[in-house]
């Protein structure tokens, strides 16, 4: 029995593992971490994060081949082939600070792997890290080897949270990254006959460790840099009148473009774009690129001022101030079908909120009140550590609620603003909304989910992102 142990139980190392578990029952697959409530989140009915379709696979396989154990030194000295998905935070100070890739917890998985082992290992990396991190890996490895052999491997994740199952099920390819020598390359086989139970072969590719390393830097800066381009669109649309929505259709019908991430937004979130940006950024200068790094940091800029840009249309269409208003935020998350909140933009649209004196009153249907509020009092870039090293500090005095669904969320209120693209708010019933709501009522719709004509028939001033302006908006300044 081939025995595999992940070091960290998060968004990527419990989702992958199941997966692992589910399609190959001959193997052991033990997912650890050192944080016990994390553990026995995964050991309970409640899965610590909410993933379509995971709650099955995960209770298909949990206590046959798959387990979960904050045993960390057992599990990992026991394995065969070790993955390790750790958190590589940007650092906050030091050199490269903003920027850079802060590796504390890859070097001490490392030091750990090393002191522990008593065989031969494959050592996995799954989290995103920067070119070389691998180089680094090995002579830690090799500097604390006592005679065992390691071989490191680069096998980055391509999930997209919301669809991560089906992702894992039917991935669009499986990249994984070796050395090439025989050592190497033997690594990279057994890995890919792990993968090869259930995913066709011409889908599982390999490259030497670096371009693997930097393919999947390259594969979110692209990814992002689609939608910071339909988002600078969007802008423009607004100034013109044109419509984003039908610009963005007849540039996807291009064949060469293609329709995704296309749809323009208040901005994009989630763990990895803009820290692999800012990863891809600080390589970049360090390399002597710095025309290149400018370029990818403009896609960050972009996404920055599409957020600023939605709070300036807020404050100025509700005559230039939301001072002692309500205004409902409808989704925290950073999109559907996932509660994770990892750079929402909700967060920025809220602190701009609250930064003008606005009473906040927020609903989401995965994200809880907790979660909000340790968001809205954490410093930036401190969301990438462990749970129990995040220093985090209750907001002073900030007017926010969290309710239990949206209608509550919009009683009395001045504005509804629409932050995550959840299918219950296309279908609220926005007549009722509006009987509950202060006069004259807005919708600032930051995902382009509602219809803004039959809005306005009930009644709605109505801004979406890219959308023609009505008579209220053209009236008022675009930035407060």
């Amino acid at each position: 029995m081939v025995k595999i142990c992940c070091i960290g139980a998060g968004y990527v190392g419990g989702p992958t593992m199941a997966v692992i578990a589910l399609k190959c029952p001959d193997m052991e697959v033990v997912v650890v971490d050192i944080s016990e409530a994390r553990i026995a989140g995964w050991n309970s009915e409640r899965l610590p994060i909410y993933e379509p379709g995971l709650d099955d696979v995960v209770k298909q396989c949990r206590g046959r081949n798959l387990f979960f154990s904050t045993d960390v030194e057992r599990y990992v000295g026991e394995a065969d082939v070790v993955f390790v998905s750790v958190n590589t935070p940007t650092k906050t100070r030091g050199l490269g600070a903003g920027k850079a890739a802060d590796l504390t917890y890859w070097e001490s998985a490392a030091r750990m792997i090393a002191d522990v082992s008593r065989s031969d290992k494959i050592v996995v990396e799954k989290s995103t890290v920067p070119v070389k991190t691998a180089e680094a890996i090995e002579k830690i490895l090799a500097h604390n080897s006592r005679g065992v052999r390691y071989q490191i491997l680069s096998n980055p994740e391509f999930l997209a949270e919301g669809t991560a199952v089906r992702d894992l099920f039917a991935p669009d390819r499986v990249l994984i990254g070796g050395r090439e020598t025989p050592e190497g390359q033997a690594a990279v086989k057994v890995l890919k006959d792990v993968y090869a139970r259930w995913v066709p072969e011409d889908r599982i590719i390999t490259t030497n460790l670096w371009s693997a390393e930097l393919s999947k830097l390259a594969a979110n800066a692209f990814l992002a840099q689609r939608i910071s381009s339909v988002n600078a669109i969007s802008a423009l649309c607004e100034a013109t009148g044109a419509d984003v929505t039908e610009v963005a259709y007849s540039i996807g019908k291009d064949s060469r473009i293609g329709p995704r991430f296309l749809s323009a937004s208040v901005g994009f979130g989630g763990s990895c774009f803009q820290k692999d940006i800012l990863n891809l950024v600080y390589i970049c200068e360090c390399y002597g690129l710095p025309e290149v790094a400018d370029y990818w940091r403009q896609v960050i800029g972009i996404n920055d001022y599409q957020k600023s840009r939605f709070v300036n249309r807020v404050v100025s269409s509700m005559f230039n101030t939301v001072a002692g208003k309500k205004v409902a935020v409808l989704g925290f998350a950073f999109k559907k079908d996932t509660g994770d909140t990892r750079e929402t933009p909700a967060i920025d649209v809220c602190r701009g909120l609250l930064g003008d004196k606005a009473v906040v009153s927020i609903y989401d249907p995965q994200v809880t009140e907790e979660q909000v509020r340790r968001d809205l009092a954490m410093n930036k870039f401190d969301w990438d550590h462990p749970r129990h090293l995040q220093p985090v500090g209750e907001p002073a005095d900030q007017p926010v609620a969290v309710t239990s669904d949206a209608y509550e969320a919009a009683r009395d209120a001045h504005a509804v603003c629409i932050l995550t693209e959840w299918e219950e708010f296309r279908n609220l019933d926005y007549g009722r909304m509006y009987d509950i709501m202060q006069k004259p009522a807005f919708v600032f719709d930051g995902r382009n989910i509602v219809d803004p004509e039959k809005l306005r028939d009930i009644g709605f001033i109505v801004y979406a992102i890219g959308k023609p302006l009505d008579q209220w908006l053209r009236d008022m300044p675009a930035v407060a």
